[in-house]
């Protein structure tokens, strides 16, 4: 191949780079990585739902998902390193209502400020809670579980995942509106409360759809309310606590993506966008289901007002059951 003078080579190059600049895809450079913080270990129901919608996300956006599990501090930890983050729209929070609404009742000194730190993206999902008792139990109704825990104040249990738990405050809000009182016995992880719920060693657990319905569907324990307004379409004939006496009441679990404060508002804009979308999926539509989550589309704004009105709700509640984080 024949040497090119050196004024001919220099315009040879631009050339090349010129034609280079025309064609996006041979220019084009790794999409960069979108960071989605769960402040939770894996396996939970906000880490599959984090990877069911980021999973989606990410290929909308063309960028690589990495989903970062950050335990701790019942999510503390991980909502802290959110709000440190840079506010370009590559780092999101995986939050809910724990880490969103109950820490800072539980936690006098937070990494974060759930108002402050975060611009709110996009609702995901609600996750009803489901009151159980055991299947053996001769309970079979709300109103017969509270008329027995007024009769016998303080021999009945409940059990929870653990203090400060999403189960924990749930029925503190139920033990709060129906003015009774029942030992609450907290546990490491939702499961070992599941386990002994059914081995008859407590007498009830107020927790999310997803860990007790096999057990509901198998009859091994029997639900006798949920938190949701309306009733769930896999349990029919189980009334909502609101109807059952409660006007009002709605204890579920809910989730949903913030970006550290300070993201541009286009960027906010796309993201919830697609956030929705994905929500409408069919394949993710389906892994929610299988979680007993109730997809939640809507706007930045309206979930930011669901975060304003959570908070005083749930600081009373702690306050009230005089609860304390681990």
């Amino acid at each position: 191949m024949a040497h090119l003078p050196g004024s001919h080579r220099r315009r040879s190059l631009l050339i090349g780079a010129a034609s280079l600049a025309a064609c996006p895809a041979l220019m084009a450079q790794p999409a960069r990585t979108l960071r989605v913080i769960v402040p939770f270990p894996p396996g939970g129901s906000t880490d599959i739902l984090a990877r069911a919608v980021g999973n989606r996300l990410g290929v909308a956006l063309g960028q690589t998902v990495l989903v970062d599990n950050k335990a701790g501090a019942g999510g503390s930890l991980g909502a802290g390193e959110a709000a440190r983050a840079e506010p370009d729209g590559n780092t999101l929070l995986m939050g809910h209502i724990g880490t969103l609404a109950v820490n800072p009742a539980l936690y006098p000194k937070l990494p974060y400020d759930p108002l402050k730190s975060f611009d709110p993206v996009a609702m995901v999902a609600r996750v009803p809670n489901i009151l159980v008792v055991n299947a053996a139990s001769p309970i079979r109704t709300l109103a017969q579980f509270i008329e027995r825990a007024k009769a016998q104040p303080g021999r009945m249990t409940y059990s929870s995942g653990g203090n400060g738990s999403a189960a924990h405050i749930a029925f503190e809000y139920l033990k709060l509106r129906g003015n009774f009182f029942v030992l609450h016995i907290p546990y490491r992880g939702t499961a070992p409360s599941i386990n002994d719920l059914m081995g008859g060693q407590v007498d009830a657990t107020f927790t999310g759809a997803p860990v007790v319905l096999p057990h509901v569907r198998a009859g091994r324990l029997r639900a006798l309310a949920v938190s949701s307004p309306q009733r769930l379409a896999s349990l029919p004939d189980v009334p909502t606590v609101a109807e059952s006496g409660y006007p009002g009441f709605d204890a579920d679990q809910w989730y949903g993506f913030v970006a550290p404060a300070g993201t541009p508002a286009p960027v906010l804009a796309r993201l919830n966008a697609e956030i929705n979308k994905a929500l409408q999926a069919p394949d993710v539509a389906q892994q929610l289901a299988g979680e007993g989550a109730i997809p939640t589309p809507g706007t930045p704004k309206a979930f930011g007002d669901l975060i304003v009105r959570e908070l005083p709700r749930w600081a009373e509640v702690v306050r009230a059951g005089k609860v304390k984080p681990d």
